[in-house]
Order: structure tokens, then sequence, then C-alpha cells
């Protein structure tokens, strides 16, 4: 990529192939001795990371795949299982589910990285315009990802998403029909959707060669946007790119860490553990967080197709910024100006991905206008404007000259916005699930928060109680195995002791010899049977509304903590808002209903359900259920027992995700501090 090399190795067998397939001097004169300019700062790590990234999700997603079944009645337990039962399932899921979420923060930070350092200037039109192919390569791979686990947001995702395309004359209503394979969201879409998300990896991955190839060909800008002089300019690639590439990967390995095992539903949606139901529409779809600017710039337009073309140019605008902003002087390090609209346009951007989140109604509307607007101006006006009217300061007359007047003010600076940034998308994110209408349920403590926290064996053996002699006569736990009883992690049963439990159950089996269907009782390897033989007869038996099942309620339901403990809760690790809604809600029956709150008939009170209108009657009562072990047996012990036990059947796995947490972040600092002191060794030679 960086031209002929005359590079030859010294072993005989390695000369044999370099003379029929030159690839090792490839290698060696682009990413060895590859002349690097020596005033890069950790901005520019970003490249590896996300060449890292993209690799973890090809690897991950590649594994993921072969357990996976495409199946619109089969999808959704497929990811379940993989959880539950592949090897480190749990570990492949949460890496690629996180990774998604760990890809696009790397490419942001990188494109802002160009943005302001302009880094699409002449000569790098080419490596520009490919990294925006790249960006919208990975929004669609992204979307379709995210409809595969086939959950409620990832159904009503796909079907809003889609349906945009419908606004495009003549030929709209054709391309519906042609993504879904047929006359709605249904299987054919997810078929389509997952043979689309498993070839489009390989595709950036090639787009990325030819962005690589761009980049050695054009040579890399730098923070003063000077072009190298002399050989005092620049240094070899390796090692001192090498190294300080594997320094900042191993920082942001970190943070991708933090949430792989401590915050793996941080950045989601509750209602994704809830199977897709065609019937049933979320209060709010919204989607990922890394498409609500350009949602917010989609719902701010009132016309459908014009509303689609403001949101497919806002990206498309990129391939143009070569060519809008003229100014001779690339970094905005030395562009007063364009370095505070630089800034006014994050704050933008920011802005915007708040107002994704939030309802289209009022004020988030007319905000959403102001701001797409902003987005737009600062590309067509502000930047063509500056070009003429700005007097940049000095540039140095080379990059030897830079060093010796280098600060760190923008970084620390960068640094403070990326925060900003991270802390207000999350914060929206938590505000649009927040219930409506219902009061916010208090928090608890509870043994298995924390980064070392553990299940109570004792409340789940007495939540296991309460669930049999209360909530299993209306909800099943369908993903929950007799033998899981009896694993590691879990209520802490003997295998003897599981196989007794299974015992006392009859479950449906067949057909023998006779072609009968027949009852037998239960088997280790079975799994809780549900009360009822389908969902027409939970419906019936329970005035018309199907009592859910047990086995994720603790993760499929959610309330906004709002500002600013959604800021807490990263560093504190607090993902138990699932756990607190359900005891609370088994809390929160009242007989008496409010002056000027109106219940439906049949419906009863609860102060903690969104509408305050609930169809189960109270559950527990004191003194419901003896405990063996002398707790106390009132209302409140019964619903933290048996939320405890609920937060086990949705995270069986939770004690071995934190212990092998803590060793890999114990790995992970240990390496970074080996690559930091490495790093300083290998660059102080050069300075």
């Amino acid at each position: 990529m960086s031209g002929p090399s005359d590079y030859q190795p010294s072993n005989p067998a390695l000369q044999w192939i370099e003379r029929r397939l030159p690839i090792i001097g490839l290698v060696h004169s682009s990413f060895v001795v590859y002349p690097t300019p020596r005033n890069l700062n950790y901005w520019w790590t970003f490249g590896a990371i996300l060449s890292f990234m993209l690799g973890m999700q090809i690897l991950t997603g590649v594994v993921l795949a072969m357990h996976y079944t495409p199946h619109a009645d089969l999808a959704f337990k497929s990811v379940e299982l993989i959880v539950r039962d592949v090897n480190y399932g749990w570990l492949l899921r949460n890496m690629h589910a996180c990774g998604a979420s760990m890809f696009f923060f790397a490419v942001y930070v990188h494109m802002l990285r160009g943005l302001y350092y302009g880094s699409y200037k002449e000569p790098r039109e080419v490596l520009w315009i490919l990294g925006v192919i790249i960006y919208l390569l990975m929004m669609a791979t992204g979307f379709m990802g995210y409809v595969l686990p086939w959950g409620q947001m990832s159904f009503w995702g796909a079907t809003v998403i889609t349906n945009l395309f419908s606004a495009i004359p003549y030929v709209g209503e054709s391309i519906v029909t042609l993504l879904w394979g047929g006359y709605s969201v249904g299987n054919p879409t997810l078929n389509r959707f997952f043979s689309l998300h498993y070839l489009l990896p390989f595709l950036i991955a090639g787009v990325v060669v030819l962005h690589v190839w761009a980049l050695h060909v054009a040579g890399q800008n730098n923070p003063d946007g000077v072009e190298p002089k002399t050989e005092k300019d620049t240094v070899p690639f390796t090692p001192h790119a090498t190294i300080k590439d594997g320094f900042g990967v191993a920082c942001f390995l970190l943070l991708y860490a933090w949430f792989i095992f401590y915050m793996p539903n941080y950045l989601g949606d509750a209602d994704n553990y809830i199977p897709a139901n065609p019937g049933v529409t979320p209060p709010h779809i919204v989607p990922e967080w890394y498409y609500l600017p350009f949602y917010a710039i989609l719902r701010s337009i009132p016309n459908k197709l014009a509303g689609v073309i403001g949101m497919f140019s806002a990206i498309i605008i990129l391939c143009f910024l070569p060519w809008l902003d003229a100014a001779k002087t690339r970094s905005s390090k030395y562009r007063p100006l364009a370095k505070q609209f630089f800034w006014i346009f994050v704050a933008v951007c920011i802005l915007l991905g708040y107002l994704g989140a939030q309802p289209p109604e009022g004020i988030y509307v007319i905000a959403g206008r102001v701001l797409t607007v902003c987005y737009f101006a600062y590309f067509l006006i502000v930047l063509p404007l500056l070009s003429r009217i700005e007097t940049p300061r000095p540039v140095p007359n080379s990059i030897s000259e830079a060093i010796l007047a280098k600060g760190g003010k923008a970084v620390a600076s960068v640094a403070i916005a990326l925060v900003a940034a991270g802390a207000l998308f999350l914060g929206s994110l938590q505000d649009a699930r927040a219930s409506e209408g219902s009061e916010r349920p208090p928090g608890n403590k509870w043994s298995f928060s924390g980064p070392f926290g553990k299940y109570d064996r004792g409340a789940l053996q007495r939540g296991l109680k309460v669930y049999k002699e209360v909530c299993s006569s209306c909800h099943g736990l369908s993903y929950i195995a007799f033998r899981n009883l009896a694993e590691a992690g879990g209520p802490g049963y003997s295998v003897a002791q599981a196989a007794a439990f299974a015992s006392d159950y009859k479950v449906k089996d067949g057909p023998n010899d006779a072609g009968d269907m027949f009852e037998r009782p239960g088997r280790p390897a079975d799994y809780f049977p549900s009360p009822f033989p389908n969902e027409q007869a939970a419906r019936a038996a329970n005035g018309g509304a199907a009592p859910p099942d047990l086995s994720l309620i603790t993760k499929a339901r959610s309330y906004g903590r709002g500002f600013p403990w959604f800021i807490f809760d990263f560093f504190t690790q607090y993902q138990e808002q699932g756990s607190d809604y359900v005891a609370a809600v088994l809390q929160g029956f009242e007989d008496k209903v409010p002056e000027g709150v109106t219940i439906p008939e049949g419906s009863y009170y609860n102060k903690y359900f969104p509408g305050h209108a609930i169809k189960m009657p109270k559950p527990l009562s004191d003194g419901q259920v003896t405990y063996d072990d002398g707790s106390p047996t009132t209302v409140a012990q019964y619903s933290k027992d048996v939320t405890t036990f609920l937060m086990w059947t949705a995270e069986p796995h939770m004690e071995a995700r934190k212990r092998l947490g803590f060793q890999v972040f114990v790995f992970l600092i240990i390496f970074a501090g080996l690559m930091y002191f490495t790093k300083k060794k290998v660059w102080s030679d050069s300075h």
C-alpha cells in the first residue's frame, strides 16, 4: 500500500514465499517502516481501536450465528438459550451487543477528530469518503443486528424504520415489500436481515482495506495539519505507533469490559426482553443511542418524504465536506472561529440525540426543527463562510517545530465534551424508559448488586417456594429447567434435590407407542411447565390479560431513574431497576383508590404499575407462605425473596460474569500499565 518494498526476509522458507507472493514486504512497508507523523495524539489511536472492534464483532458474530435460529417463532428463544446453555454464551452475547455500542462510540470519536483536524482536506478526499461509506454500512449492519433478537423493540423498530422507504415516490412500496418479504414484518424479514447482517461486516472489512490503502497513499494527517518535510518529522510505524495504539486499545478495553461484565443491559432497552408481539405497541419506540440524532432530524420534519431525505442527507452531506470547507488551514487548532463553531456543532449533535429519545410533541418538536437547521447550517453556511472571512493563526513550518509548542488543553476539552455527550445520551434513554403515570419504585439493597454481588442462597430458596405456592398458578418459567436449580450460582440444591423437586410436577409427554399423549413425573432435564396450555386459555382465566412468563421479568421491566442518578448508576454499576420495579409492584396494591383516579372494572389499583390499573389481584398477604428458616412471613419479605429468585431466573450466570470480570479487569489494568511504560521507553529515544 505504501509502494514497492526492498525488504527481504532472512528465512529461506519466507524468501521462497516472498518471491512468489510479496506479502511480507507489503506488510513491512505498510505497518513497520511506514513513516508516521511524530506529533499524533491519542485521538489517532481510535483507528486501531476501530480495527480491533471490527475484528471482535466479526469473530463473536460468526460464533453466535452457529447457535442462532433465524425464525420468527424461535429467534427470541434461541438467543436466550445461547446465553443460558452455550458455554460462555453469555460472554459472547454481551461482547457482541455491547461491542456494537463501543464500535459506534469509537467511530464517532474518530469522525469528530477528523472533522476537528481537517482530515478530509486535500489530498485525503477519497480517504474521507471511504470513511463515510464505512459509517453508512455500519448503520445498516447495526440496525439489522438489532432486529435479530426479535424482542418488542426489535420488531417495532424494524416496522417503523422499514416503513420509511414507503415515502419514496413510485418505488417506495415495492422496496418495503421487498424488505419485508411480504405485507408486514415477519419471518421473511428476519431471514433477510440475518443474511445481510452476516454479510455486511465482511463488506465493511473490504472497504476498511481500501480506507487503509488510501491512508497510506495520501499519508496520515496530524494535529497541526502540516505535511512531513524531513525524517525528523516522522517515526517508523512500528514500534512507535503500534505500541501507542496498543496502549490506547488497552485503555478502551477497560471501558468495553465495564459494560460486558458489569453493565451489559445499561445501553439496551428493557422492552427487548419481551418477545415480539405485533398486537402490542411499546409506549416509546426508540432506536439505539447511536441513531438518535438522525432519528430526531427525521421526526422534526412534518412531511414523511422530506423527513427521510433530511435524515439521509445529514449523513450524505459528510461526503461533500472536502469541498464545502475551502479553508487552506487544515486544523481547527489554528482556526479560532472554526474551533468555536466545531464545539457548537458537537453540542447540536448531543442535543439532537437527547431530543431523539423524547416523545415527538410540544417543545421537543420545535427544538428539533431549530437544531436540524443548525446541523445543516454548519455544513452549508458556517464552513463555507469561515473559509472566506476567518484569519487563522500562523501554522508551524514543520512538525518538529510544532512539537516544541505542544499543549494538552484540547485533549482535556474533548474528554469533557465526550463525558457530557455520554451522560446526556444515557440520560435521554433513561428518561425515554420512564414509566408513565406511576410513582417511582423505591430502591432496595440487593445482595446481587455491585461488582462483587452474589445471590443470597436462602433468599433464592425462599423465593422459589413463593413462586411455587403462589405465582406458578398463573405464571410460567419457560426458560428455567429443573436441572438449573442444582447448577453453580443458583439456589444451591444438590442434583438429588433438584430431581426430587422436578418429580413433584406433572409434565405432558408423548406420543407413546399407542400414539397418545400422557403425563409423567418431571425430570431434571424438563423445564418448568406452564400453568396454561396456550395463551388463549391464560387470557380466558385472567379476565382477558395473559400473565407474562416470569423467566425474564426483572430484565423486561425498568423505569427511568432520571438526572443525575443515571450518571451515578454508571459508576456504581447499578442495574437493579427491574428488580426494584417488580418488588414495588408486588407491594404497591392498595384497597382504596385515591380520589380522582378511575380504575376500569375488573382491574386493581397499584401505585407503581404504569397507569395504576392492573388486572392481577393482590397476590401476596402476610402469613401466606410458611418459611422453614424462621424468616419473617410478611409481604415485604415475600416480595424481596421472590424478586431475588426471579433475578436469578433472568441472570443465572451473573456470579460467573462478575467473577470473570474482576479477573479480566486485573489483567487489563496490569497490561495497560505495562503498555504505558513500554510506550514511554520507546518514545523517549525519539524525543
